[in-house]
């Protein structure tokens, strides 16, 4: 298996819309179309300033040229009690029903998590369904308790996060306590 990296600040087309393809058929939703998804992905970060080791990109598997496995590891800065803090956004992890069972999740957001590793990021942070929760925990990512909220927000009360667990990667290290503004959309 081999992974690839795509960096979304010079994502092309086919790309995003191979990328789009994948994403669409795990998660549809009405309105949201492989056109409208592509679109998304490639206005999403072509204006990305920050730090060149931070920056956007997705990684995949393919499997005859088509993407089988996908994640995505964006940057973020939450603030939190203790201060802003720059995590990454894990999101859009999926893989193709047919292809599970070979790993590729793992694969794939474990080389997201490198980037954590690696000390480009000092936590990654998540949301994800309770039935998938021990894939994440046997990675060594642990449920934060933290309430989130997103300042920028009609609502700025609200939960930003659709789904019910909200994890960090790793489960060691210093998480600051209390209430977490995402300062923008949940992913």
């Amino acid at each position: 298996m081999q992974i690839e990296m795509l960096d979304h600040r010079t994502i092309r087309e086919p790309e995003a819309r191979d990328i789009a393809e994948l994403l669409v058929a795990i998660w549809p939703r009405p309105g949201r179309t492989v056109e409208t998804r592509t679109a998304d992905i490639l206005g999403q970060w072509k204006n990305y300033q920050g730090p060149e080791a931070e920056h956007p990109r997705s990684f995949l598997v393919r499997e005859g040229g088509r993407i089988i496995a996908h994640s995505q590891a964006d940057p973020r800065t939450v603030r939190t009690t203790a201060g802003d803090l720059k995590v990454l956004a894990l999101c859009r992890v999926c893989t193709d029903p047919a292809a599970r069972g070979q790993k590729l999740g793992r694969a794939i957001v474990e080389a997201a998590f490198d980037l954590v590793d690696s000390g480009t990021y000092p936590f990654a942070l998540f949301q994800t369904k309770d039935s998938v929760r021990p894939f994440y925990e046997k990675l060594g990512a642990v449920v934060t308790t933290n309430r989130f909220f997103n300042s920028h927000a009609s609502d700025p009360a609200a939960d930003p996060f659709w789904d019910p667990v909200i994890m960090r990667y790793p489960g060691t290290g210093v998480w600051p306590a209390g209430d977490i503004d995402i300062n923008g959309p949940g992913w």
